[in-house]
């Protein structure tokens, strides 16, 4: 599953760091979402597509 929260994250100028902080993760979380390593609780991708003034389905797209 590809994400496009880098690609969304920055025109909103937040860093890994900001965004962590946001959602109540670590930075290194976010990294390794955005890296592919990890897969965010169903919890979290909600916090982050709300962060990110989107939806779940735009912040994820299957491969």
């Amino acid at each position: 599953m590809k994400n496009k929260i880098a690609n969304l994250r920055k025109p909103l100028k937040l860093s890994q760091k900001e965004l962590a902080e946001k959602c109540r993760v670590t930075r290194q979380t976010i990294n390794a979402i955005e890296n592919d390593k990890y897969d965010p609780t169903l919890q979290l991708a909600f916090d982050l597509a709300r962060v990110l003034q989107t939806t779940v389905d735009e912040l994820f797209e299957s491969e």
